[in-house]
């Protein structure tokens, strides 16, 4: 092509793109989108709980005072791939392809909400853990963690190849976050997506937090010792108490009781000889104390969650510091009153509660994720929201803020409207779920199910088993109601309600498994086993 002619078409992208911004307006807000992994509400003292006197996040609570807490935003798939899935192309995971963490890789040629972002005029940038398998598209900057990242001195991953950096990568992120901001074109709105990998498992705090909360006894919940009576096999046949799942090396910090082998190489194994002096000064009194006193049953139990909190909460220290960082940035800069400042996380969590930590389960606490949203003069401070909204609606609700059409194609709805405190007419009475990792890490049965902002009804398809709770009444599901003669109506309902919202979002027919060769109490140290093995074959074959 002559080089006359590859200029007029320049020229013409060039005004085409000007005009685009013009008939905006530029007036459109920016986004900055702060998502964490497995953050779970209870440890937010906005929505209040046990742990809101012990553990206070200020800079978050602060996102609620200006703007939005929203108290029952479901996700669609508890668990980290398929969450950030779903946000991005704003589909179930049977729409976009992307059902499990395990071995699966997003399909980035897909019609997503940066790309869209992008035609609309936005610049569109993402920083931290992406956990997708592939590389970002839709965007015009990306740096990500690999994986699921590491906590001390991270690899990042950017369109240049991989490199190390030193520090803690909460830190690392929001100093990365930061740079951007300040290196990004002026004259265009954007969207920012901050991506931490805390408090993700194994909760390696920062050097500044490692002594974080000693002297303090962390609440107990209610539930942590449920002996699993009231439902059925799937409650009772998981791998993820901290009873018996949780370790003490990898998890717990406790280097003389290395039961898994793998502490050296994933967390004290990264840090460089100072990082090393802190944590051993931090850790090593009390583990010694911890082996001295040769705890057993209730007792290790209780050690075992005590440490597992404190570290998961100091790693929400960090996050909390990130958000404060980020919002002064915001403030100096003169960019608060024109931003949409939001904080999420792909799932929930469970904090000890029905003994557990981990997510999946349809149960409230890890199906409900923290959805904190500010927006200057917008969005009325203080407010409260309890309608059905899900990370399905983060897609089209970034779409709406930008002023971009939305694809029919999408799934969700757009939140803009709650937001400005004018909930739509026809906005969903009922919210539908589906998790398909099995078997897999925690051997948490597939399972689906729905949830109309007080009953539940979940269904375990490859072991028969259906379950439905009554919120009100049984707001910790102890106890399944389901086939109690009071609960009949209720659950005709709920299941019409169920194949109609399969049908809504085009369900395909559920294929059950043959699970007569699965051991369904193995644990899930032989899924590490076999991904470790998986890995050095590939190694082996590439220096071949």
């Amino acid at each position: 092509m002559k080089p006359k002619k590859l200029k007029s078409i320049f020229c013409l992208l060039s005004a085409f793109v000007l005009l685009t911004n013009a008939s905006y307006g530029d007036s459109r807000p920016n986004i900055v989108f702060v998502f964490s992994d497995d953050h779970a509400t209870q440890a937010i003292s906005a929505y209040g709980g046990r742990l809101a006197k012990v553990a206070p996040t200020p800079n978050l609570d602060r996102i609620a005072e200006q703007g939005m807490r929203f108290d029952r935003c479901m996700v669609t798939n508890s668990i980290c791939g398929p969450s950030r899935a779903t946000i991005l192309t704003g589909k179930y995971s049977h729409k976009n392809g992307f059902y499990t963490n395990e071995n699966t890789v997003f399909d980035g040629s897909q019609q997503t909400f940066p790309k869209l972002l992008q035609k609309a005029g936005y610049q569109t940038a993402i920083i931290g853990k992406w956990h997708l398998g592939s590389n970002p598209t839709g965007f015009d900057h990306w740096e990500i963690l690999p994986g699921q990242g590491s906590y001390y001195n991270p690899d990042f991953i950017t369109k240049e190849g991989k490199h190390r950096e030193t520090g803690y990568v909460t830190e690392i992120v929001t100093d990365k976050a930061k740079a951007w901001l300040e290196q990004r074109d002026k004259d265009k709105p954007f969207i920012l997506m901050v991506q931490h990998k805390a408090p993700h498992r194994a909760w390696d705090p920062a050097p500044e937090y490692l002594s974080a909360f000693d002297g303090v006894e962390i609440p107990e919940p209610e539930t942590l010792f449920d002996d699993y009576s009231g439902r059925g096999t799937a409650a009772r046949d998981q791998d993820m108490t901290i009873e018996k799942t949780m370790t003490l090396g990898r998890d717990l910090k406790v280097k003389e009781k290395d039961a898994t082998g793998d502490f050296m190489k994933r967390g004290y194994g990264r840090l460089n000889p100072e990082q090393a002096a802190l944590w051993d000064a931090a850790y090593q009194k009390k583990n010694d104390a911890f082996l001295a006193a040769k705890l057993t049953g209730k007792a290790l139990t209780r050690w075992k969650y005590q440490r597992y909190m404190k570290d998961y909460l100091r790693c929400i220290k960090s996050v909390d510091d990130s958000v404060g960082e980020l919002q002064q940035y915001l403030s100096k800069n003169g960019l608060s009153e024109n931003t949409v400042f939001i904080y999420s996380s792909d799932q929930g969590f469970y904090l000890g509660e029905h003994g557990w930590f981990d997510k999946r389960f349809m149960f409230d606490e890890s199906y409900r994720t923290p959805l904190l949203v500010s927006w200057p003069g917008k969005i009325k401070p203080g407010s409260v929201n309890r309608d059905l909204v899900s990370n399905l609606d983060f897609a089209e609700t970034f779409l709406d803020l930008a002023g971009a059409k939305i694809p029919q194609d999408m799934q969700g709805a757009s939140l803009v409207p709650i937001f400005k405190g004018s909930k739509p007419a026809d906005w969903r009475s009922s919210h539908y779920y589906h998790y398909y990792e099995y078997p897999g890490w925690h051997m948490v049965q597939r399972h689906e199910g729905v949830y109309d902002g007080r009953y539940k009804l979940m269904r375990y398809y490859d072991v028969d088993e259906w379950e439905l709770y009554d919120m009100k009444s049984d707001p910790h599901e102890m106890k399944s109601v389901y086939g109690h003669p009071d609960y009949t109506e209720i659950s005709k309902r709920l299941h019409r309600e169920l194949d109609g919202l399969r049908k809504q979002f085009d369900l395909p027919v559920i294929e059950k498994q043959d699970l007569s060769n699965v051991n369904m109490r193995y644990h899930s140290e032989s899924i590490r086993k076999a991904g470790i093995a998986r890995k050095k074959a590939a190694e082996a074959k590439k220096v071949k």
